[in-house]
Order: C-alpha cells, then structure tokens, then sequence
C-alpha cells in the first residue's frame, strides 16, 4: 500500500500569516531589509582626506596601464582581429582609462562609479566570450578577465559607498 502524505502540524510560535493586498510590500520583511541596510550605512566612515585603500589605488594603476599598453600596443603596430585599429579609437579609450585613473586617484565618485560600469561591460563581455573562445589561452584570458576584474569591482562596492558618505559637518 502507498503511503499517505500528511501535512505537518502548524507551528505555534509562529505568527498567522496575514494576507497582503495586491501591489503592496510584506511589511516584515522589508523592515528588516531596511534596518540592516541602515545599520551598514551607520556602520561606514568616510575616507580621510589623505587615506587612499589599496583597492582604489590598484584601479587607478590598472586604469593607467590600460592606457598606456593601448598607446603602445598600437605604436608597435599590434593588430586587432587581423586589423590595424583607428588611432582615433586607441586615444578616446587612452583618455577614458587616465581620466578614470586621475579620478578614483583623487577620491571622486564619478570615476569610481564609472569604472565599474567599464568593468561591469568587460565582465559580461569575458563571460560571453568563453563560449566561443577557439583555443585554450583565450580561455585563460576570459578567465583571467572575469577574475580580477570580479574581485576588483566587488572591491570598489565599499569604497564607493564610503566615497558617498557625507563628511560630518558638510
């Protein structure tokens, strides 16, 4: 004979579960959600004038040496995809990356949050690109990409949040 399924008992420390209109919010879990996101917010202290964490200055540096291997690989004469690429595009992404780099260096927001939406775009790309990677080091590259350039984003999350914290006093 088959089992019988039973339901199990109800519990009774547990609050009755209230029905909630439709459009609106659970009242209880968003509460929690909002204290814990206001506890975090408390919790953090803006940067110091002269204080520099090392995950902004590796951005600044990585930004910068962008920059300027793009410069030089196309000097050289590097091709990309069997093509020379334009000059005009090798500098407008020279200027962007040391823009960014003098930006995260000097503690503004805009560049901290702009970098990481370069990121963000290189990320997806590294990640679309195994898929069709033909040999074994573009794998290797996709990965390499995907890696650092995770843990450098995942890294630039805090430090853009202390960056938006007001100073006290203004």
């Amino acid at each position: 004979m088959g089992r019988r399924s039973r339901k199990p008992p109800a519990r009774r420390d547990a609050p009755e579960a209230v029905p909630v209109a439709a459009g609106e919010p659970e009242p209880e879990r968003r509460a929690r959600g909002a204290e814990r996101d206001a506890a975090i917010r408390e919790g953090l202290e803006p940067l110091a004038p002269g204080e520099r964490p090392t995950v902004l200055v590796v951005a600044a540096v990585t930004a910068t040496a962008l920059a300027v291997l793009n410069v030089l690989f196309y000097v050289v004469g590097v091709d990309v995809q069997g093509k020379a690429p334009s000059l005009s595009g090798v500098l407008l992404f020279a200027a962007i990356m040391l823009l960014a780099a003098w930006g995260m260096w000097t503690k503004r927001y805009w560049a901290v949050l702009g970098f990481q939406a370069l990121l963000a775009i290189s990320l997806v790309i590294a990640g679309l690109s195994i898929m069709v990677a033909g040999n074994i080091s573009a794998v290797v590259l996709c990965l390499t990409v995907l890696f650092f350039g995770g843990w450098l984003f995942w890294k630039l999350v805090r430090v853009l949040a202390r960056l938006g914290v007001p100073r006290p006093g203004g």
